[in-house]
This record gives structure tokens, C-alpha cells and sequence, in this order.
């Protein structure tokens, strides 16, 4: 269910595509998802750079690098990263973070991208999006219309409300920082500084191909970290794409889940629609959100961002 305002934004509807990880697989599903994006009303524009190969990457460092300082400085306000992968991490110690100050656009993408995302609130303060990449979501043979629909609405300021089924969440009803994304990229930056210092914030996370072990251990290092602690509330995506093993018997991600539930000492609220899923939210890292949990239902409220 979802609530919007009536009202629209009326600022200007570009998008500028970057590959700043892996290789882009499908020229053919990029440019499937070009067109369904212009099919919305966007125009969109790809970096030179976009269809680039070296090895598993989109282009060398040097040439991912190039196209993210491209991005920020050509006139399209939105910078959406054509899939996600593995590159963004080998990036970041070398980005023009000043220049994308600046310039104060709005990035969009997951996965990989989360250490983008969350490098961007460190290093700027910068509020960037969480949400679908152009070839995975645009591009499918068949999108989910929420997905876009919501796309769409986040970019024009409309979507007010993102409510969702959470039948076991924990009773929660505060305010703080909305950030997160990918589990193993957000772990994977403890310690570096590129992981924001969030306190009293709420943690979303999401993964795919995680076994519920790791992805329990995973949590139980952000945990140790003394991050979780600092948390208001944390919320669970979608985790994806992983085989249990017949030792496990009977572990599964619910008796994961659980056990999570009865270790962080904070609220934990389940069906966030986010991971690698074909339904996804776009959700703004570094905004300021109210979240309330109410019979079987979770709220996020995205306007509290702008009353702040």
C-alpha cells in the first residue's frame, strides 16, 4: 500500500547512466531500460564509458572513476548506475568527493552501489537513493510496476508514505537517519572512512546469495562493532538466492532471523520491499524518516526528511 501527495515536483527529469562496477552483460537490456525510462518522461543519457569492458569490470579504474566525475559535473540532476557487481570499493579512496559536494546529485542504485551510497553520507553528508539500477529493473523482459511507479515518484518528490506487511515486526514509533543497503557491503566498510557515524538511526539491509549463517554473522559484526546498539530500529529486505545445506537442519534465514531479534536490543521489522527482488522501493540514504509499526503493517514516513 502506498500514499502519495497531491502535489508535484516540477524540477527537471534527466538521468545520466554510469557503470561504475561490473560489466554491463546485455547491451540489449541496457538499452531496453533506456527506453523504458523515456517511455516515463526522463531523458536519459549514457556515459561514454557505460558498455566499457576490462576483465569482470565496466573499464579500468581509471575509466569508472573518470565517469562517476563525469557524472557529477554534466547537467542531468539524477546519476543512476546501470547494474551493480563488484568495482565501486577499489573507487573510493580515489573519488572527488568536493566535486560531487557541489554538485549535489541524486544517485541511484544498490548492491554494489551501497558503498557509493553510504561513502557519499561520510564523506559529504549528501542524501543519495537506494533503488533500482537501470539494466536489472528498466531493462527486465517484464518490470515491476511498483518498482517504477515508486522510482518515479521518489524523483518527483511525491511519495510521502511507504507502508508494508510486516506481520512480526516489533513495536517501533520514532524518527532518525534512514541508511543502509547491501548487508556485505555495509560490513564490509566498518572500520574505513567510508562508513558513516549513524547514532539513533534506522538501519535497513538486504543481500542475495548469503546463506542465513552469514548473514547472521554479518549482523552479529555490526553488532560487536557496537553499531546496532546505536541503531533506533533495524529493518529487514529481501535476502535472496541461497541454498540451505542438509547439516542445517532445520537453521534456516526465520531461525536466523530470530535469533538476531533475541541478540540486538533494538526494534526489528521484517518485508521491507528491497534487495535483489524484482519489486524494490527507492529509498533516500541519509534522509531523516519517521518509522511506525501498527497491525501487521510498517510505515515509513519519508516527509519527515523535509520538515527537518
Amino acid at each position: 500500500m502506498i500514499k502519495k501527495e497531491s502535489t508535484v515536483d516540477t524540477r527537471a527529469r534527466g538521468i545520466y547512466v554510469v557503470s561504475p562496477s561490473s560489466a554491463v552483460a546485455d547491451a540489449k537490456v541496457l538499452a531496453r531500460g533506456v527506453k523504458r525510462l523515456e517511455k516515463m518522461g526522463f531523458n536519459v543519457a549514457l556515459d561514454r564509458e557505460t558498455l566499457s569492458r576490462e576483465q569482470r569490470f565496466a573499464g579500468t579504474d581509471q575509466a569508472r572513476l573518470a565517469g562517476l566525475h563525469r557524472a557529477a559535473k554534466q547537467s542531468l540532476p539524477i546519476v543512476m548506475a546501470s547494474r551493480g557487481g563488484y568495482g565501486i570499493t577499489r573507487l573510493l579512496p580515489h573519488i572527488d568527493w568536493h566535486l560531487l559536494a557541489k554538485t549535489n546529485k541524486r544517485f541511484v542504485g544498490q548492491s554494489d552501489f551501497t558503498a557509493f551510497n553510504l561513502a557519499l553520507l561520510a564523506k559529504t553528508g549528501l542524501v543519495s537513493y537506494a533503488g533500482p539500477t537501470v539494466c536489472y529493473d528498466f531493462g527486465a523482459a517484464k518490470p515491476e510496476i511498483l518498482t517504477t511507479e515508486i522510482f518515479g515518484e521518489v524523483m518527483r518528490g511525491e511519495l510521502e508514505i511507504l507502508s508494508f506487511e510486516s506481520e512480526d515486526a516489533d513495536a517501533v514509533d520514532c524518527r532518525g537517519v534512514l541508511w543502509g543497503g547491501n548487508l556485505a557491503m555495509i560490513t564490509a566498510l566498518i572500520g574505513t572512512p567510508f562508513m558513516p557515524k549513524i547514532k539513533k538511526g534506522i538501519l535497513f539491509i538486504e543481500d542475495v546469495g548469503e546463506h542465513p549463517y552469514r548473514i547472521e554473522r554479518m549482523l552479529l559484526q555490526l553488532a560487536q562493532a557496537g553499531i546496532l546498539s546505536k541503531q533506533k530500529a533495524l529493518i529487514l529486505g529481501g535476502f535472496t538466492d541461497y541454498r540451505l545445506a542438509e547439516h542445517d537442519r532445520g537453521y534456516d534465514l526465520q531461525a536466523a532471523i530470530r535469533f538476531i531479534k533475541q541478540s540486538v536490543g533494538i526494534p526489528v521489522i521484517t518485508g521491507l520491499p528491497f534487495g535483489h527482488t524484482p519489486m524494490k522501493a527507492t529509498l533516500p540514504i541519509g534522509a531523516k524518516v519517521g518509522l511506525a509499526t501498527e497491525d501487521g503493517l510498517a510505515h515509513i514516513v519519508f516527509q519527515e526528511h523535509r520538515d527537518a
